[in-house]
């Protein structure tokens, strides 16, 4: 079956648009606007996880051998991330100072405090990265604070095949319930869930939304009523809670609320207009990126970080929104260049974890 270069080239429209919020909201802090910082996640990171429906089957353990696959690339990339974060502490500490690298690492801001500078590696920092629980990594804070995503990604992707493949004809009444559900800690704020639960609740029903989806059309007279209701919902919003609501989308994405989940409808409503209607027939920088978004993902934490640097440099000798495109594309090429080495880097894990495989089998 040939691959849908749709759904490469809409997961690496996504990723670049990850890639602009995460410019826009970590070092973007220092100069951009707070309107262009809010406008950048409309097509935010629910995006990823209606794509993952679309190309998700009731296949378990199939599913459970892509999960398989997917973390120990993960354990991989923060084992070496564990060590370069380390080696350069060590670095600091040698050749510099203490104080040295507490001026290094206040470049990030005071908002992203070291969790510990030392020339004793923080093997539990390790453990608990490999158990998703994501304590800060010092030298590049952006990685650390754009996993929220993968942890939430393994949950409903475990619960989405275990639906799909013992419940495939009550589908219907799962959305159902993730959507009432997500109504319910809305309206009773008192009892919205700390943890995931809140996160799973809606972001499956977009899950399991866009599975049924899969191989359909919208109706091209349909195109205007569901653009038609997304604007109401959105004029409700501003009428509803005030035109303040519109600073504070940001705030309403952890755990996701009516406003962000109202501002998240224009991206996911043009993401299944154009599915099976836009025709991608040749591969691109685009679709090569969708192709290979999750060293994307992890590439980009490692670059969003590295600009704060040209960022504090720049910002007081050039208009904001030339800073801005200019922060942009070097981190995209710096992303793309990452990307590339923790590709080989993966490669060359898996070739060791063979190597010890053959060697300890019976």
């Amino acid at each position: 079956m040939n691959r849908d270069l749709y759904i490469d080239f809409a997961k690496g429209m996504a990723t670049l648009s990850i890639i602009f919020i995460h410019t826009a909201f970590w070092s973007g802090q220092f100069y951009i606007p707070a309107e262009i910082r809010v406008f950048s996640l409309v097509f935010d990171v629910a995006l990823f996880y209606a794509l993952s429906g679309i190309t998700s089957g009731s296949n378990v353990e199939k599913t459970f051998y892509r999960l398989l696959k997917l973390q120990i690339t993960y354990m991989i990339f923060v084992t070496f991330l564990f060590f370069l974060d380390y080696f350069f502490k060590v670095f600091g500490l040698t050749f510099f100072s203490m104080e040295w690298l507490q001026s290094f690492y206040s470049t990030f801001g005071s908002k992203y405090a070291t969790t510990g500078v030392s020339n004793i590696p923080q093997w539990q920092n390790l453990g608990n990265w490999y158990l998703h629980q994501y304590t800060n990594a010092d030298t590049f804070p952006v990685v650390m604070g754009s996993f929220w995503y993968l942890k939430v990604y393994f949950i409903l992707a475990v619960f989405g095949v275990l639906i799909l493949r013992f419940f495939p004809k009550h589908v219907n009444w799962f959305i159902g319930l993730c959507l009432v559900l997500t109504l319910v800690f809305n309206i009773f704020p008192e009892i919205y869930p700390t943890g995931q639960v809140g996160y799973v609740a809606f972001y499956l029903a977009i899950f399991l939304i866009a599975n049924r989806m899969r191989g359909k059309k919208i109706p091209t007279k349909a195109i205007p009523v569901v653009y038609a209701v997304v604007a109401a919902a959105l004029i409700w919003m501003f009428w509803y809670y005030g035109s303040e609501i519109f600073y504070k989308i940001n705030k309403n994405k952890f755990p996701p609320k009516i406003p962000y989940i109202i501002w998240s409808l224009f991206s996911l409503t043009t993401l299944f207009v154009l599915y099976n209607r836009l025709k991608i027939t040749k591969e691109n920088f685009v679709t090569h990126i969708g192709k290979n978004a999750i060293f994307f993902y992890f590439a980009q934490g490692i670059s969003s970080s590295l600009v704060y640097f040209i960022v504090v440099a720049l910002k007081e000798n050039m208009p904001w929104w030339i800073l801005m495109l200019l922060i942009y594309i070097i981190n995209i090429i710096l992303a793309f260049i990452i990307a590339a080495g923790l590709k080989k880097g993966d490669d060359f894990g898996w070739k060791i974890l063979e190597f010890l495989r053959r060697k300890t089998a019976s």
